[in-house]
């Protein structure tokens, strides 16, 4: 009950699933018309899963018109079984109430993770209109629960009574957490003040769903289209072919389209020599939710902040960041600041050092030009090259997507004894889906894993991981089910994919989330996998990213996919020696955005115009102006499509932290990152247990003492 997982990667813009909603009283005769054709077959969503390991998503059954009359019938199931919880007659107890909670909803629960997989990648047809009905409905739900006073008082009692003390540490755990989820959630307001909060909760979910379909719009409808083959000088191969593909799919066969998606818009500035061209893909994308017109996220975004603010203040906060990050690692938005902050100078000065170096190039190369963020990319390959004499046209021959994918498993393998087999028998919810199982050394079943990896219309742009079914064991054992979700680049049919390097670890790092999800070990759903505070939910994807640069990955799947040979030891060489090459870029670039993200929460309850307010407050920071934020707020999906990372962003920073001491464990211990001890206690002590352990004593107990933050400077070149 109450979980819904979609994590992102730290690259990318993820799913944010059911953060959205519409507002009040817009459903319309269609979607009764909807509604009533739906409710005579609308079985296949409501009913349990069958098939092999417990049951599996049905997406052969599901018609996407039976969702709103499925969601009618869950969400009342849902009520029906917290009522019944709340209005018992029995002493409330642990087994009775909290417990309880863990079994409820779970109709909702399947209903929701079909849904959701469907406005994630599917998005396309009557489900952006069915979103915008269903959502506003889904957070009256969530009120309805966390506003029940019967309910609360019941779970109050147990907080409060003697049989906590006699639970283990993990049921005290969850029983903590599901009392401060009510008291942050406005359990303790009066009834007047309830209805406020709900009514804002009701608002908040129309604007989320309609920031993110703004900005979904905007990927889907501007393109960048090329017709002179000469407009293509400087590019790959492999870029041109994917963009020719991109074309075709649109029905221009013979021309060349780059899609207004990080996976198109990267590589093309990065290699073409069109500079026009670059600016004009460069403010195509940069400009998504931020163009003027109906699409425009602006004014979304402004009320956003304000209700944020108010709630914040009706539940007795000083500010919405100061309840976001409340019952984070970071406990506090200052010491989240003080985190970023800390890196700021050292990586505006890498910045600096950068720009300088790509200047020299521009000028050496008898380009008159001054850098501007479109060039930035561009220059920095050739800088690469000079400085280390590394093209990574020169490596991307060697990554191919299928053989990489093979590398995740086997580096998995490898560490937990993991092994993936590939099932062809089950149902998909596309043809580019692949389904694996996953056993343990033993033979024995320990999963479903759904890989998606590539880019088409209806799907959001990024990268992310999904639980369709978390793992649990206090009714019985009930397996995981999780899925990985890219959008990489199909070429010419027939022929391997190659994507670059950053998609490389992007690759790993989302795989990282489907291990977490995968080695879960915990009795309660609610505390399984990856439900695991923000900022400590991407240190087990981040760590895994290091994988993808061993040798031993390299060696083995790394394959030139003409020759078959693998990455010459000169150019790994090359690849670890530029390990912190553009740094300042990608630290800058994050940093800025995260303090965005701080900043506007941090405000309170101040009318803020998004576009002002951004601009002011990187130049009162000194932003480089070759560069903008990764995420500029009018497209910031993180935090204005859903609560999620809203005064979190930072999270990926406070984890990476986690990740450089984590990671450099591994390389002191005996067997470097395949050391046998080392990946045993980082399964015990992290991707196994969940939420059952404070996450500060789960990574003191992995590294025999508290993190040293130091680490992270090392890591990204910036020690002194």
């Amino acid at each position: 009950m109450f979980r819904r997982v979609f994590i992102c990667a730290a690259i990318a813009i993820l799913a944010i699933g059911f953060a959205g909603a519409r507002v009040a009283g817009q459903e319309n005769s269609a979607g009764s018309k909807r509604a009533a054709k739906g409710a005579r077959t609308v079985s296949a969503i409501l009913n349990e899963w069958t098939g092999p390991h417990g049951g599996v998503p049905p997406w052969n059954l599901v018609r996407p018109e039976e969702f709103e009359a499925s969601f009618e019938t869950a969400i009342a199931a849902a009520d029906k079984d917290i009522d019944a919880i709340a209005n018992s007659d029995q002493p409330p107890t642990f087994e009775n109430t909290i417990v309880a909670i863990e079994s409820a909803g779970r109709t909702l629960d399947r209903v929701q993770t079909l849904f959701g997989v469907h406005s994630g990648n599917l998005n396309l047809g009557p489900i952006p209109d069915i979103e915008r009905v269903v959502s506003p409905k889904l957070s009256e739900h969530r009120d309805r629960i966390s506003q029940n006073k019967k309910l609360f008082a019941r779970i109050e009692a147990i907080y409060r009574g003697d049989e906590l003390a006699g639970l283990n540490a993990a049921e005290r755990r969850l029983v903590e957490d599901r009392y401060h989820s009510f008291v942050r959630t406005g359990a303790r307001l009066d009834d007047d003040d309830q209805a406020k909060l709900a009514q804002i909760n009701k608002r908040l979910a129309s604007l989320f769903t309609d920031f993110r379909q703004n900005v979904l719009a905007d990927e889907e409808s501007y393109v960048t289209w090329i017709e002179d083959e000469k407009q293509l000088s400087g590019l790959p191969k492999s870029v041109i072919e994917g963009m020719a593909g991109a074309a075709a799919e649109r029905g221009k066969v013979g021309q060349w389209a780059i899609t207004n998606t990080r996976s198109s818009m990267d590589p093309f500035l990065t290699y073409s020599d069109v500079r026009p061209l670059r600016e004009k893909v460069w403010r195509t994308y940069y400009n998504r939710g931020d163009n003027g017109d109906e699409r425009d996220n602006n004014a979304i975004i402004s009320e956003i902040l304000r209700l944020r603010a108010g709630r914040a203040k009706l539940l007795g906060y000083q500010t919405h960041a100061h309840w976001r990050v409340e019952r984070q690692m970071a406990k506090t938005p200052e010491a989240a600041m003080v985190l970023l902050l800390s890196a700021w100078p050292k990586a505006v000065a890498k910045v600096r050092e950068e720009v300088a170096d790509m200047q020299a190039e521009a000028d050496r190369a008898g380009d008159e030009i001054t850098i501007e963020p479109w060039d930035y990319r561009y220059y920095a390959e050739k800088v690469r090259k000079q400085k280390y004499d590394l093209d990574f046209n020169e490596v991307k021959p060697y990554l191919q997507l299928d053989k990489l994918s093979a590398a995740m498993m086997w580096a998995a393998g490898e560490l937990f004894g993991y092994q993936f087999e590939q099932v062809d028998d089950l149902p998909v919810f596309h043809p580019d889906v692949t389904v694996w199982e996953v056993k343990d050394r033993q033979g024995a079943h320990v999963g479903l894993f759904y890989l998606d990896p590539f880019a088409r219309r209806g799907k959001q742009s990024g990268a992310w991981m999904t639980d369709y079914r978390a793992q649990e064991g206090f009714e019985k054992s009930v397996t995981p089910i999780v899925s990985n979700n890219s959008n990489f680049v199909k070429g010419v049919a027939g022929e391997p994919v190659l994507i670059s390097w950053d998609d490389a670890v992007t690759l790993f790092h989302e795989f990282g989330h489907a291990l977490h999800g995968l080695s879960s070990q915990v009795k309660y759903p609610s505390q399984a996998g990856t439900s695991v505070a923000r900022d400590y939910v991407e240190f087990p994807s981040q760590i895994y990213e290091h994988w993808l640069s061993t040798p031993t990955v390299l060696n083995r799947f790394a394959l030139h996919y003409q020759t078959g040979d693998p990455m010459p030891p000169e150019l790994l060489a090359k690849i670890k020696k530029a390990s912190t090459f553009n740094e300042g870029f990608a630290t800058v670039e994050y940093l800025a955005s995260a303090l965005i993200d701080m900043r506007l929460h941090l405000a309170g309850d101040v009318e803020i115009n998004p576009d002002s307010f951004e601009r002011e407050t990187l130049a009162e920071l000194g932003m480089p102006k070759e560069i903008v934020m990764r995420h500029r707020t009018p497209q910031f999906a993180h935090i204005f499509a859903g609560d999620g990372y809203s005064a979190g962003y930072y999270s990926y920073f406070w984890a990476d932290a986690l990740t450089a001491d984590a990671a450099e464990a591994f390389e002191q211990s005996p067997g470097g990152y395949y050391d046998a001890a080392t990946a045993q206690s980082l399964y015990d002590n992290v991707l196994s247990v969940g939420d059952t352990v404070d996450p500060a004593e789960a990574f003191r107990t992995f590294r025999g003492r508290d993190v040293d933050t130091g680490a992270l400077l090392r890591k990204r070149g910036f020690a002194d």
